[in-house]
């Protein structure tokens, strides 16, 4: 299914092969959106995880976009294939890219939620960021469109509880995301034939500002556990949303909160669905310590500031090369301290 084929080039090394039974997570939080901000708080400084129920996205907006992706990778391999993306037009189809220089078992459709107005030329070299839409997909693209403007205004009910939990007015963060980078991506992971020694994603953190993921019940979701460094699987719940903070919520909160670092398993006998939304501050956006954070505790900041549209396009190209290193990483603009001068 979805035309993948067992290679080398999917197998993980050993210390990152996943167990044959992955212990399921106990103790991530299953929040209400209008539960106390420190409720929040806590799961993200604990988790950097928690799952939202009472969320306001209708369930007919989340069964058409459901809907939408599986007819999507029911199409056959050419089809799929007319909308394929590449390292200049960075958005549709693709089955080839890898997390930590492996290739990771799964395909994916990508798109932003707004199509940004068409350059008035383009140089060689330059990044296009259009939506592909399939054609002849019948409410494909509305369905979609439905979907991520729903989930933008998730994104943004979730955003104020984070600023609340960390003493911070309701809208401090929105003028980051005035014109966000956000995508959005439909996952199908087919079934493995050596899910022992392959994952469907490999471990990673993501570097936003929240990911807002939608997941299928046959589970695979694992998330380091912070207290002793075991994989752990995330519960699925009905209607549902799986949330986690990323690099950008770490170096606003000065490591308050903690990018979590996961993954995703796969299984030999069904294959999975999920739709996370990548909810990311504005190309231009710089991302340091909020000040009102930093100066709480008199403290100097743990990291140095940085472009959002620079850090996260180098993320992106690790999506298409292969690296001897791993790319860029938060801790590349951390600050070094002589012993006493941080707490």
């Amino acid at each position: 299914m979805g035309g993948l084929t067992m290679e080398p080039a999917f197998v993980q090394a050993p210390e990152h092969r996943p167990k044959p039974t992955v212990t399921e997570a106990t103790g991530i939080p299953v929040t209400d959106v209008d539960a106390l901000a420190a409720e929040v708080g806590a799961a993200s400084r604990d988790w950097g995880f928690f799952v939202v129920v009472g969320h306001g996205v209708p369930a007919g907006t989340v069964a058409r976009a459901t809907a939408a992706q599986r007819a999507f990778f029911a199409l056959p391999a050419e089809r799929k294939a007319a909308v394929r993306r590449s390292e200049a037009e960075p958005l549709g189809y693709y089955e080839s890219e890898h997390t930590k220089n492996v290739r990771d078992w799964k395909e994916v459709f990508d798109l932003v939620p707004r199509d940004p107005p068409p350059p008035a030329a383009v140089a060689d070299g330059e990044v296009v960021y259009r939506n592909k839409w399939p054609e002849d997909l019948p409410g494909f693209r509305e369905a979609l469109e439905e979907y991520t403007n729903a989930l933008e205004e998730l994104a943004l009910k979730l955003l104020e509880l984070l600023a609340r939990s960390l003493k911070l007015r309701p809208d401090r963060l929105h003028g980051f995301f005035k014109e966000h980078t956000s995508f959005f991506r439909l996952n199908h992971y087919p079934p493995c034939p050596a899910p022992e020694v392959v994952l469907g994603v490999g471990r990673h953190k993501d570097p936003g500002a929240l990911t807002v993921l939608y997941q299928d019940d046959v589970g695979g979701l694992d998330v380091r556990r912070r207290s002793d460094g075991e994989w752990v699987r995330v519960k699925c719940v009905p209607n549902s949303f799986v949330i986690n903070v990323g690099d950008t919520v770490q170096v606003w909160s000065d490591d308050r909160y903690e990018s979590a670092e996961h993954r995703v398993s796969v299984n030999s006998e069904k294959e999975r669905f999920s739709m996370p939304y990548f909810f990311n501050p504005a190309s231009g956006a710089i991302v340091e310590p909020l000040e009102e954070v930093v100066s709480e505790e008199k403290k100097p900041p743990r990291y140095s500031a940085y472009s959002w549209g620079d850090y996260f396009s180098t993320k992106l190209n690790g999506n298409f090369k292969w690296l001897d290193v791993d790319n860029l990483q938060i801790a590349d603009f951390r600050k070094s301290y002589s012993s006493g001068d941080v707490p």
